[in-house]
Protein backbone atom coordinates (compact mmCIF):
# COMPACT_ATOMS: atom_id res chain seq x y z
CA UNK A 1 0.00 0.00 0.00
CA UNK A 2 2.93 2.51 0.81
CA UNK A 3 4.19 1.77 -2.77
CA UNK A 4 1.09 3.13 -3.94
CA UNK A 5 0.88 6.14 -2.01
CA UNK A 6 4.49 6.90 -3.17
CA UNK A 7 5.02 6.33 -6.00
CA UNK A 8 2.48 9.40 -7.95
CA UNK A 9 4.27 11.74 -5.30
CA UNK A 10 7.48 10.37 -6.42
CA UNK A 11 6.51 10.82 -10.21
CA UNK A 12 5.63 14.73 -9.47
CA UNK A 13 8.03 15.53 -7.15
CA UNK A 14 10.73 14.32 -10.36
CA UNK A 15 9.13 16.88 -12.71
CA UNK A 16 8.80 13.86 -14.99
CA UNK A 17 6.40 12.57 -17.00
CA UNK A 18 5.50 9.39 -16.43
CA UNK A 19 5.26 6.86 -19.86
CA UNK A 20 4.04 3.93 -19.20
CA UNK A 21 6.53 1.68 -19.96
CA UNK A 22 5.82 -1.46 -22.79
CA UNK A 23 6.39 -4.27 -20.57
CA UNK A 24 6.25 -7.64 -22.17
CA UNK A 25 3.99 -9.15 -19.58
CA UNK A 26 4.77 -13.09 -21.32
CA UNK A 27 8.70 -12.28 -20.88
CA UNK A 28 8.97 -11.38 -17.63
CA UNK A 29 6.66 -15.13 -16.52
CA UNK A 30 9.27 -16.76 -18.35
CA UNK A 31 11.88 -15.08 -16.87
CA UNK A 32 10.21 -15.81 -13.27
CA UNK A 33 9.56 -19.45 -14.16
CA UNK A 34 13.19 -19.78 -14.95
CA UNK A 35 15.06 -17.82 -12.53
CA UNK A 36 12.88 -19.44 -9.46
CA UNK A 37 12.32 -23.26 -10.65
CA UNK A 38 15.32 -23.94 -12.81
CA UNK A 39 18.06 -21.67 -11.24
CA UNK A 40 21.56 -22.91 -11.51
CA UNK A 41 22.56 -19.65 -9.33
CA UNK A 42 24.05 -22.03 -6.40
CA UNK A 43 25.48 -24.33 -8.58
CA UNK A 44 27.29 -21.06 -10.01
CA UNK A 45 28.60 -19.71 -7.06
CA UNK A 46 29.72 -22.88 -5.72
CA UNK A 47 31.99 -23.25 -8.54
CA UNK A 48 33.24 -19.14 -7.36
CA UNK A 49 33.76 -20.49 -4.30
CA UNK A 50 33.99 -24.16 -2.56
CA UNK A 51 35.62 -25.38 -5.71
CA UNK A 52 38.25 -22.55 -6.61
CA UNK A 53 39.48 -20.85 -2.99
CA UNK A 54 39.47 -16.71 -2.54
CA UNK A 55 40.24 -15.00 -5.66
CA UNK A 56 42.90 -12.11 -4.52
CA UNK A 57 43.77 -9.78 -7.27
CA UNK A 58 45.94 -11.20 -9.56
CA UNK A 59 46.31 -14.56 -7.48
CA UNK A 60 46.00 -17.93 -8.88
CA UNK A 61 42.41 -18.48 -7.46
CA UNK A 62 41.28 -14.99 -9.23
CA UNK A 63 42.61 -16.57 -12.82
CA UNK A 64 40.97 -19.99 -12.22
CA UNK A 65 37.70 -18.38 -11.43
CA UNK A 66 37.97 -16.15 -14.48
CA UNK A 67 38.66 -18.75 -17.02
CA UNK A 68 35.72 -21.14 -15.97
CA UNK A 69 33.50 -18.13 -16.00
CA UNK A 70 34.73 -16.80 -19.46
CA UNK A 71 34.29 -21.14 -20.49
CA UNK A 72 30.85 -20.92 -18.32
CA UNK A 73 29.56 -17.79 -20.74
CA UNK A 74 30.84 -19.67 -24.04
CA UNK A 75 28.78 -22.81 -22.86
CA UNK A 76 25.89 -20.74 -23.02
CA UNK A 77 26.23 -18.85 -26.49
CA UNK A 78 27.29 -15.45 -25.12
CA UNK A 79 30.28 -14.20 -27.73
CA UNK A 80 33.42 -12.71 -27.73
CA UNK A 81 34.12 -14.06 -23.51
CA UNK A 82 37.41 -13.05 -23.11
CA UNK A 83 39.84 -11.84 -19.94
CA UNK A 84 40.35 -8.28 -21.14
CA UNK A 85 43.52 -6.48 -19.73
CA UNK A 86 42.60 -3.25 -18.74
CA UNK A 87 46.66 -1.86 -17.56
CA UNK A 88 49.11 -2.78 -15.28
CA UNK A 89 47.96 -3.87 -11.68
CA UNK A 90 50.85 -5.35 -10.26
CA UNK A 91 52.11 -8.86 -7.83
CA UNK A 92 49.73 -11.34 -6.81
CA UNK A 93 49.68 -13.59 -3.47
CA UNK A 94 49.23 -16.18 -2.22
CA UNK A 95 49.13 -18.04 1.22
CA UNK A 96 50.21 -21.64 1.10
CA UNK A 97 50.84 -22.11 4.20
CA UNK A 98 50.12 -21.23 7.82
CA UNK A 99 50.39 -22.02 11.93
CA UNK A 100 50.09 -19.96 15.10
CA UNK A 101 49.76 -21.29 18.29
CA UNK A 102 50.43 -19.35 22.24
CA UNK A 103 52.98 -22.28 23.34
CA UNK A 104 53.86 -20.74 26.83
CA UNK A 105 52.68 -20.24 29.96
CA UNK A 106 50.48 -23.31 28.13
CA UNK A 107 49.43 -24.36 24.43
CA UNK A 108 46.40 -22.63 22.61
CA UNK A 109 45.82 -22.33 19.14
CA UNK A 110 45.13 -19.26 18.06
CA UNK A 111 42.80 -17.73 15.54
CA UNK A 112 43.97 -15.19 13.15
CA UNK A 113 44.85 -15.07 9.15
CA UNK A 114 47.92 -13.27 7.56
CA UNK A 115 47.14 -10.08 5.49
CA UNK A 116 48.86 -9.99 2.16
CA UNK A 117 52.34 -10.08 1.55
CA UNK A 118 53.20 -11.05 4.96
CA UNK A 119 57.03 -12.21 4.38
CA UNK A 120 56.74 -15.35 5.40
CA UNK A 121 58.79 -17.37 8.15
CA UNK A 122 61.42 -20.29 7.01
CA UNK A 123 59.90 -22.83 8.70
CA UNK A 124 58.57 -22.56 12.32
CA UNK A 125 59.59 -19.55 14.21
CA UNK A 126 59.63 -19.89 17.65
CA UNK A 127 59.03 -16.28 19.15
CA UNK A 128 59.20 -14.26 22.27
CA UNK A 129 55.39 -11.94 22.08
CA UNK A 130 56.19 -8.47 22.91
CA UNK A 131 53.87 -5.73 24.28
CA UNK A 132 54.49 -1.91 22.88
CA UNK A 133 52.63 0.33 25.47
CA UNK A 134 53.17 3.24 22.61
CA UNK A 135 50.36 5.79 21.49
CA UNK A 136 52.19 7.98 19.10
CA UNK A 137 55.28 7.30 17.04
CA UNK A 138 57.29 9.42 19.92
CA UNK A 139 56.88 6.24 21.69
CA UNK A 140 58.46 4.19 19.46
CA UNK A 141 62.78 4.66 20.31
CA UNK A 142 62.26 3.77 23.78
CA UNK A 143 61.94 0.10 21.99
CA UNK A 144 64.89 0.08 19.90
CA UNK A 145 67.24 -3.03 20.33
CA UNK A 146 64.37 -4.80 21.92
CA UNK A 147 62.34 -5.87 19.11
CA UNK A 148 64.51 -8.37 17.16
CA UNK A 149 63.10 -11.73 16.51
CA UNK A 150 59.76 -10.84 18.16
CA UNK A 151 55.99 -10.57 17.80
CA UNK A 152 54.60 -7.16 18.80
CA UNK A 153 51.05 -6.37 20.28
CA UNK A 154 50.16 -2.82 20.13
CA UNK A 155 48.55 -2.42 23.85
CA UNK A 156 44.54 -1.92 23.90
CA UNK A 157 42.59 -0.04 26.22
CA UNK A 158 38.98 -1.26 24.71
CA UNK A 159 37.12 -3.89 25.71
CA UNK A 160 34.51 -6.58 23.99
CA UNK A 161 30.92 -5.23 23.74
CA UNK A 162 28.17 -7.86 24.44
CA UNK A 163 26.39 -8.99 21.12
CA UNK A 164 23.07 -7.56 22.20
CA UNK A 165 22.58 -7.11 18.14
CA UNK A 166 21.52 -9.77 15.71
CA UNK A 167 24.04 -10.46 12.91
CA UNK A 168 21.47 -10.68 10.16
CA UNK A 169 18.71 -8.88 9.83
CA UNK A 170 16.60 -7.23 7.20
CA UNK A 171 15.46 -4.33 5.94
CA UNK A 172 11.64 -3.10 7.66
CA UNK A 173 9.11 -1.10 6.43
CA UNK A 174 10.06 1.84 8.35
CA UNK A 175 14.03 1.96 6.84
CA UNK A 176 12.78 1.34 3.34
CA UNK A 177 10.55 4.31 4.07
CA UNK A 178 13.44 6.28 5.04
CA UNK A 179 15.37 5.33 1.85
CA UNK A 180 12.65 6.14 -0.57
CA UNK A 181 11.89 9.46 1.13
CA UNK A 182 15.87 10.19 0.94
CA UNK A 183 15.56 14.03 -0.05
CA UNK A 184 19.42 14.88 -1.64
CA UNK A 185 19.05 18.89 -0.88
CA UNK A 186 19.04 17.60 3.01
CA UNK A 187 21.27 14.67 3.35
CA UNK A 188 21.50 13.50 6.56
CA UNK A 189 24.45 14.74 8.64
CA UNK A 190 27.09 12.98 9.88
CA UNK A 191 27.30 12.37 13.89
CA UNK A 192 30.14 14.20 15.79
CA UNK A 193 30.43 10.32 17.32
CA UNK A 194 30.72 9.05 13.70
CA UNK A 195 32.91 11.97 12.71
CA UNK A 196 34.99 10.73 15.64
CA UNK A 197 35.17 7.03 14.84
CA UNK A 198 36.62 8.20 11.33
CA UNK A 199 39.27 9.86 12.18
CA UNK A 200 40.29 7.50 15.31
CA UNK A 201 40.39 4.78 12.34
CA UNK A 202 42.58 6.92 10.07
CA UNK A 203 44.49 7.69 12.84
CA UNK A 204 44.70 4.60 13.78
CA UNK A 205 45.78 3.03 10.28
CA UNK A 206 49.11 5.62 9.70
CA UNK A 207 50.41 4.26 13.41
CA UNK A 208 50.21 1.02 12.05
CA UNK A 209 52.15 1.72 9.20
CA UNK A 210 54.88 3.18 11.39
CA UNK A 211 55.22 0.74 14.19
CA UNK A 212 55.62 -2.06 11.27
CA UNK A 213 58.09 0.37 9.57
CA UNK A 214 60.02 0.69 13.04
CA UNK A 215 59.68 -3.09 13.85
CA UNK A 216 60.85 -4.13 10.53
CA UNK A 217 64.08 -1.78 11.18
CA UNK A 218 64.39 -3.39 14.28
CA UNK A 219 63.87 -7.48 12.69
CA UNK A 220 60.70 -8.15 14.63
CA UNK A 221 59.26 -11.25 13.25
CA UNK A 222 56.03 -10.08 12.83
CA UNK A 223 52.65 -8.07 14.48
CA UNK A 224 49.44 -9.05 15.97
CA UNK A 225 46.47 -6.98 15.15
CA UNK A 226 42.75 -7.26 16.02
CA UNK A 227 39.65 -4.87 16.64
CA UNK A 228 36.04 -5.71 18.36
CA UNK A 229 34.83 -7.08 15.36
CA UNK A 230 37.57 -9.86 15.45
CA UNK A 231 35.11 -11.84 17.62
CA UNK A 232 33.30 -15.01 18.29
CA UNK A 233 36.02 -16.89 15.70
CA UNK A 234 34.89 -13.98 13.07
CA UNK A 235 38.49 -12.28 11.69
CA UNK A 236 38.26 -9.25 9.55
CA UNK A 237 41.42 -9.73 7.20
CA UNK A 238 42.59 -7.48 4.18
CA UNK A 239 45.73 -5.62 3.28
CA UNK A 240 49.04 -5.87 4.83
CA UNK A 241 50.49 -3.25 2.58
CA UNK A 242 48.86 -0.46 0.75
CA UNK A 243 47.85 -0.78 -2.51
CA UNK A 244 51.18 0.28 -5.06
CA UNK A 245 52.42 -1.00 -7.94
CA UNK A 246 55.82 -2.25 -6.38
CA UNK A 247 54.07 -4.59 -4.24
CA UNK A 248 56.95 -5.73 -1.73
CA UNK A 249 56.47 -7.91 1.13
CA UNK A 250 56.46 -6.96 4.40
CA UNK A 251 56.56 -7.71 8.28
CA UNK A 252 54.29 -10.78 8.91
CA UNK A 253 50.97 -9.16 9.92
CA UNK A 254 48.13 -11.47 11.29
CA UNK A 255 44.97 -10.10 12.13
CA UNK A 256 43.76 -12.28 15.21
CA UNK A 257 40.66 -12.86 17.47
CA UNK A 258 40.68 -10.36 19.72
CA UNK A 259 39.74 -13.08 22.51
CA UNK A 260 43.16 -14.09 21.58
CA UNK A 261 45.03 -11.04 21.82
CA UNK A 262 43.75 -9.78 25.21
CA UNK A 263 44.86 -12.90 26.89
CA UNK A 264 48.23 -12.53 25.73
CA UNK A 265 48.04 -8.58 26.71
CA UNK A 266 46.51 -9.72 30.09
CA UNK A 267 49.54 -12.50 30.64
CA UNK A 268 51.82 -9.83 29.73
CA UNK A 269 50.73 -7.12 31.79
CA UNK A 270 50.84 -9.44 34.92
CA UNK A 271 54.20 -10.03 33.83
CA UNK A 272 54.00 -13.52 32.67
CA UNK A 273 56.28 -14.39 29.48
CA UNK A 274 54.23 -15.87 26.47
CA UNK A 275 55.98 -17.34 23.46
CA UNK A 276 54.58 -18.35 20.04
CA UNK A 277 55.31 -20.66 17.37
CA UNK A 278 54.35 -19.24 13.42
CA UNK A 279 54.93 -21.16 10.23
CA UNK A 280 54.02 -18.69 7.76
CA UNK A 281 54.48 -19.87 3.41
CA UNK A 282 53.37 -17.56 0.94
CA UNK A 283 54.03 -16.88 -2.97
CA UNK A 284 54.30 -13.83 -4.78
CA UNK A 285 53.22 -14.07 -8.91
CA UNK A 286 54.94 -11.22 -10.84
CA UNK A 287 54.97 -12.89 -14.57
CA UNK A 288 52.22 -11.28 -15.47
CA UNK A 289 51.13 -8.22 -13.81
CA UNK A 290 48.31 -6.86 -16.11
CA UNK A 291 44.85 -6.37 -14.46
CA UNK A 292 42.00 -8.29 -16.80
CA UNK A 293 38.06 -7.94 -16.14
CA UNK A 294 35.86 -10.87 -17.78
CA UNK A 295 33.65 -9.32 -20.40
CA UNK A 296 30.67 -11.32 -22.89
CA UNK A 297 28.08 -10.63 -24.45
CA UNK A 298 24.75 -11.42 -25.81
CA UNK A 299 24.32 -9.49 -29.22
CA UNK A 300 21.67 -7.18 -30.25
CA UNK A 301 18.87 -8.02 -33.00
CA UNK A 302 17.72 -4.66 -33.73
CA UNK A 303 19.42 -2.89 -36.93
CA UNK A 304 19.12 0.54 -35.60
CA UNK A 305 19.71 -0.98 -31.84
CA UNK A 306 22.01 -3.62 -31.70
CA UNK A 307 25.41 -1.11 -31.36
CA UNK A 308 23.92 0.36 -27.95
CA UNK A 309 24.49 -1.01 -24.79
CA UNK A 310 22.83 -2.69 -21.71
CA UNK A 311 25.65 -3.44 -18.96
CA UNK A 312 25.50 -5.63 -16.28
CA UNK A 313 28.75 -6.57 -13.72
CA UNK A 314 29.79 -7.15 -10.46
CA UNK A 315 33.44 -7.85 -9.12
CA UNK A 316 35.13 -11.01 -8.98
CA UNK A 317 37.92 -10.52 -6.84
CA UNK A 318 37.64 -11.20 -3.25
CA UNK A 319 39.63 -11.14 0.11
CA UNK A 320 41.58 -13.90 1.30
CA UNK A 321 40.29 -15.04 4.61
CA UNK A 322 38.05 -17.17 2.99
CA UNK A 323 36.13 -18.00 -0.59
CA UNK A 324 34.31 -14.23 -0.81
CA UNK A 325 31.05 -15.87 -1.14
CA UNK A 326 28.73 -12.50 -0.06
CA UNK A 327 31.54 -10.26 -1.39
CA UNK A 328 31.39 -10.51 -4.21
CA UNK A 329 30.94 -14.63 -5.35
CA UNK A 330 27.22 -13.81 -4.84
CA UNK A 331 27.19 -11.22 -7.11
CA UNK A 332 29.07 -12.38 -9.74
CA UNK A 333 27.30 -15.59 -10.05
CA UNK A 334 23.20 -13.63 -9.60
CA UNK A 335 24.66 -12.02 -12.99
CA UNK A 336 25.91 -14.85 -14.68
CA UNK A 337 22.70 -16.42 -13.84
CA UNK A 338 21.09 -13.10 -15.56
CA UNK A 339 22.41 -13.57 -18.72
CA UNK A 340 22.09 -17.75 -18.44
CA UNK A 341 18.17 -16.94 -18.37
CA UNK A 342 17.86 -15.07 -20.88
CA UNK A 343 19.78 -17.54 -23.19
CA UNK A 344 17.26 -19.78 -21.46
CA UNK A 345 14.23 -18.37 -22.46
CA UNK A 346 14.83 -17.13 -25.64
CA UNK A 347 15.04 -13.67 -25.26
CA UNK A 348 16.05 -11.54 -28.38
CA UNK A 349 16.99 -8.19 -26.90
CA UNK A 350 17.55 -5.05 -29.18
CA UNK A 351 20.35 -3.60 -27.53
CA UNK A 352 23.36 -5.23 -27.09
CA UNK A 353 24.06 -7.06 -23.23
CA UNK A 354 27.29 -7.36 -21.29
CA UNK A 355 28.36 -8.62 -18.55
CA UNK A 356 31.29 -7.86 -16.76
CA UNK A 357 33.18 -9.54 -14.18
CA UNK A 358 35.43 -6.69 -12.54
CA UNK A 359 38.92 -7.42 -11.43
CA UNK A 360 40.95 -5.09 -8.49
CA UNK A 361 37.24 -3.94 -6.88
CA UNK A 362 38.77 -4.35 -3.27
CA UNK A 363 41.25 -1.80 -3.93
CA UNK A 364 39.66 1.61 -5.15
CA UNK A 365 37.69 0.40 -8.25
CA UNK A 366 40.43 -0.65 -10.79
CA UNK A 367 39.08 -2.92 -12.89
CA UNK A 368 35.59 -0.97 -13.93
CA UNK A 369 37.23 2.78 -13.75
CA UNK A 370 39.89 1.56 -16.35
CA UNK A 371 37.11 -0.21 -18.42
CA UNK A 372 35.19 3.13 -18.32
CA UNK A 373 38.11 5.26 -18.83
CA UNK A 374 39.33 2.79 -21.88
CA UNK A 375 35.73 2.92 -23.22
CA UNK A 376 33.49 5.22 -22.47
CA UNK A 377 35.58 8.44 -21.26
CA UNK A 378 36.51 11.70 -23.56
CA UNK A 379 39.72 12.78 -22.22
CA UNK A 380 39.60 16.22 -21.82
CA UNK A 381 35.93 16.38 -21.02
CA UNK A 382 36.37 13.47 -18.60
CA UNK A 383 32.85 12.83 -19.12
CA UNK A 384 31.01 9.87 -21.81
CA UNK A 385 32.56 10.24 -25.35
CA UNK A 386 30.93 8.62 -28.03
CA UNK A 387 31.49 5.53 -27.33
CA UNK A 388 29.64 6.07 -23.46
CA UNK A 389 26.66 7.66 -24.78
CA UNK A 390 25.83 4.37 -26.86
CA UNK A 391 25.42 2.63 -22.84
CA UNK A 392 21.76 2.91 -21.90
CA UNK A 393 22.68 1.52 -18.40
CA UNK A 394 25.24 -0.10 -16.29
CA UNK A 395 23.28 -2.10 -13.50
CA UNK A 396 25.43 -3.76 -10.25
CA UNK A 397 25.32 -5.94 -7.76
CA UNK A 398 27.67 -5.83 -4.84
CA UNK A 399 26.12 -5.53 -1.61
CA UNK A 400 26.06 -9.31 -0.06
CA UNK A 401 23.65 -12.70 -0.41
CA UNK A 402 20.37 -10.41 0.59
CA UNK A 403 17.54 -10.65 -1.48
CA UNK A 404 16.81 -7.19 -3.70
CA UNK A 405 14.75 -4.67 -2.35
CA UNK A 406 14.87 -1.72 -4.56
CA UNK A 407 17.48 0.57 -5.89
CA UNK A 408 19.41 3.54 -5.12
CA UNK A 409 18.92 6.02 -8.21
CA UNK A 410 22.50 8.04 -7.17
CA UNK A 411 20.07 11.24 -7.61
CA UNK A 412 18.16 10.30 -10.74
CA UNK A 413 14.99 11.86 -10.71
CA UNK A 414 14.30 10.58 -14.22
CA UNK A 415 14.49 6.91 -13.99
CA UNK A 416 12.35 6.59 -10.67
CA UNK A 417 9.33 6.95 -12.72
CA UNK A 418 10.78 4.08 -15.31
CA UNK A 419 12.25 1.57 -12.76
CA UNK A 420 8.82 1.65 -10.37
CA UNK A 421 6.81 0.50 -13.22
CA UNK A 422 9.87 -2.22 -13.65
CA UNK A 423 9.49 -3.33 -10.19
CA UNK A 424 5.89 -3.72 -9.91
CA UNK A 425 5.48 -7.27 -11.28
CA UNK A 426 7.90 -8.26 -8.66
CA UNK A 427 6.03 -6.18 -4.85
CA UNK A 428 5.15 -9.39 -3.87
CA UNK A 429 8.66 -10.82 -3.96
CA UNK A 430 9.64 -7.73 -1.63
CA UNK A 431 10.86 -5.31 -4.04
CA UNK A 432 10.39 -1.61 -5.02
CA UNK A 433 11.70 1.01 -3.20
CA UNK A 434 13.28 4.12 -4.99
CA UNK A 435 15.78 5.93 -3.49
CA UNK A 436 17.62 9.15 -4.89
CA UNK A 437 20.11 8.41 -2.38
CA UNK A 438 23.89 7.81 -3.47
CA UNK A 439 25.56 4.60 -2.51
CA UNK A 440 29.31 4.10 -2.30
CA UNK A 441 32.11 1.27 -2.24
CA UNK A 442 31.42 -0.26 -5.38
CA UNK A 443 31.52 -0.30 -9.24
CA UNK A 444 28.70 1.40 -10.81
CA UNK A 445 30.64 4.84 -9.52
CA UNK A 446 32.49 3.83 -11.84
CA UNK A 447 29.95 5.27 -14.88
CA UNK A 448 28.72 7.35 -12.46
CA UNK A 449 31.34 9.36 -12.05
CA UNK A 450 31.69 10.70 -16.35
CA UNK A 451 28.25 11.24 -16.07
CA UNK A 452 26.47 8.01 -16.98
CA UNK A 453 23.31 5.67 -15.55
CA UNK A 454 24.85 3.66 -13.03
CA UNK A 455 23.02 1.56 -10.59
CA UNK A 456 23.44 0.02 -7.56
CA UNK A 457 20.31 -2.46 -5.90
CA UNK A 458 19.03 -1.94 -2.45
CA UNK A 459 19.87 -5.35 -0.81
CA UNK A 460 18.71 -6.74 2.40
CA UNK A 461 21.84 -6.61 4.96
CA UNK A 462 21.80 -10.42 5.99
CA UNK A 463 25.03 -10.70 7.93
CA UNK A 464 27.28 -8.58 5.63
CA UNK A 465 28.47 -5.97 7.76
CA UNK A 466 28.63 -8.03 11.25
CA UNK A 467 29.76 -11.12 10.09
CA UNK A 468 30.69 -11.58 6.56
CA UNK A 469 32.31 -8.69 4.45
CA UNK A 470 36.10 -8.89 4.28
CA UNK A 471 36.23 -11.82 6.98
CA UNK A 472 37.11 -15.97 7.55
CA UNK A 473 33.24 -16.19 7.52
CA UNK A 474 32.71 -14.92 3.98
CA UNK A 475 31.95 -18.79 2.82
CA UNK A 476 28.96 -20.82 1.10
CA UNK A 477 27.36 -21.31 4.05
CA UNK A 478 26.47 -17.97 4.80
CA UNK A 479 24.79 -17.78 0.96
CA UNK A 480 21.00 -17.30 0.96
CA UNK A 481 19.83 -19.13 -2.13
CA UNK A 482 16.24 -18.35 -2.40
CA UNK A 483 17.62 -14.61 -2.24
CA UNK A 484 19.85 -15.10 -4.86
CA UNK A 485 17.26 -16.73 -6.97
CA UNK A 486 14.79 -12.97 -6.36
CA UNK A 487 18.08 -11.23 -7.14
CA UNK A 488 18.60 -12.67 -10.81
CA UNK A 489 14.86 -12.99 -11.80
CA UNK A 490 14.48 -8.66 -10.81
CA UNK A 491 17.71 -7.97 -12.55
CA UNK A 492 17.33 -10.48 -15.38
CA UNK A 493 13.65 -8.65 -16.48
CA UNK A 494 15.31 -5.00 -15.93
CA UNK A 495 17.95 -5.97 -18.09
CA UNK A 496 15.02 -6.93 -20.56
CA UNK A 497 13.27 -4.09 -20.56
CA UNK A 498 16.39 -1.72 -20.60
CA UNK A 499 17.31 -3.73 -24.09
CA UNK A 500 13.91 -3.80 -25.27
CA UNK A 501 12.93 -0.11 -24.83
CA UNK A 502 12.45 2.68 -27.52
CA UNK A 503 14.61 5.38 -25.69
CA UNK A 504 17.94 5.10 -24.02
CA UNK A 505 17.60 5.20 -20.06
CA UNK A 506 18.00 9.16 -18.87
CA UNK A 507 20.97 10.62 -17.65
CA UNK A 508 21.17 13.08 -14.68
CA UNK A 509 20.77 16.95 -15.06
Amino acid sequence: MRKGIIAPLLILASGVFAQTENLDTSMMTKIRDEGMNHSQVMEIVFNLTDANGPRLMESPGYFKAANWAKTKFASWGLVGANLEAWGNWGKGWELEKYYLAMTSPYYKPLIGFPKTFSTGTNGIAHAQVILLAASDSSDLPAYAGKLKDKIILIKRTDSLPLGFKPDANRYSDSELKNLADYDPKSPPVASAASAATTRAFIAAAHFLMLVKKFATEQGALGILTTSTRNSDGTIFVQNGIPYNTEMLPTLNDISISYEDFMTMQRLLLHNIPVQTDLELQAKIYSDDQKGYNVIAEIPGTDNKLKDQLVMIGGHLDSWQGATGATDNAAGSAVMMEVVRILKAVGAKPKRTIRIALWGGEETGLWGSKNYVKNHFTDTVTKKFNQAGDKLSVYLNLDNGTGKIRGIYTQGNTAVKPIFDQWFQPFHDLGAGTLSLQNTGGTDHLSFDAIGLPGFQFIQDPMEYGSRTHHSNMDSYDHLSGEDMKQAAVIIASFVYNAAQREEKLPRKN
